[in-house]
């Protein structure tokens, strides 16, 4: 199995108010927001981003620890799961002239909605059915995705990017480590179908074959 390691450690911190999320999210809010829409990514922030834009300042840090933790280069290839409107992807392109990106996400809106620079190699997808060959990617990422799957469903889409990969992948996931940290984390889940305790996941990982890296969201 792959190393725990947090290659995010850069991205932004934001504060969040979790009692006030708790009083406020409905069930409507997250049914909405499992639509993964217009509603999700643009609408009222109680059920989802309340805005999804462009901004240098979320992966600009944090693409550079995957370039040197993976050797990645203008020859590598990486698959990005979860793309939503491929700004990630946007910013590996910006700072690694001519790395080969694809992206996919379930979301219709975010593909049509995705960065211009980026959009050609995005597709509306399932992470259960990968369009793509075996072994057609030097890293394959999905960063707070795979968790809006459940377990059953889970089990296939580490199986699809295993098989994708010909060598890296990381991933991060809805998870706690203790009590505390498990009403935080259902406070702030509108999404998450699977979240488990972090010795549960390894558990877990090691049950389905997913031999990649991977790391924790945890509010």
């Amino acid at each position: 199995m792959g190393k725990e390691i947090n290659l995010m450690q850069n991205y932004p911190k934001t504060k969040r108010d979790l009692s006030k999320r708790l009083e406020e999210k409905t069930e409507q809010d997250k049914a909405l927001a499992r639509q993964f829409s217009k509603e999700f990514f643009d609408g009222e922030r109680s059920h989802g981003y309340g805005g999804f834009y462009y901004s240098p300042k979320f992966w600009e840090d944090v693409i550079p620890t995957f370039k040197e933790y993976y050797k990645l280069d203008k020859s590598s290839k990486i698959l990005d799961i979860g793309c939503a409107k491929g700004f990630m992807l946007y910013d590996f392109q910006r700072l690694i002239p001519e790395i080969g990106v694809r992206g996919v996400d379930i979301s219709e809106y975010a593909i049509s909605h995705a960065k211009e620079e980026v959009k050609e190699y995005l597709q509306v997808a399932n992470a259960m059915r990968l369009p793509f060959e075996d072994n057609s990617f030097d890293l394959v990422i999905s960063i707070t995705t795979l968790h809006n799957l459940d377990k059953d469903e889970m089990k296939i889409a580490l199986k699809e990017i295993m098989r994708v990969s010909k060598k890296d992948a990381f991933i991060t996931l809805d998870a706690y480590r203790d009590d505390e940290e498990k009403k935080a984390m259902e406070a702030w889940n509108l999404t998450a179908l699977t979240m488990m305790h972090t010795a549960e996941w390894k558990a877990f990982f090691k049950e389905c074959g997913y031999e990649g890296d991977y790391y924790w969201f945890i509010p």
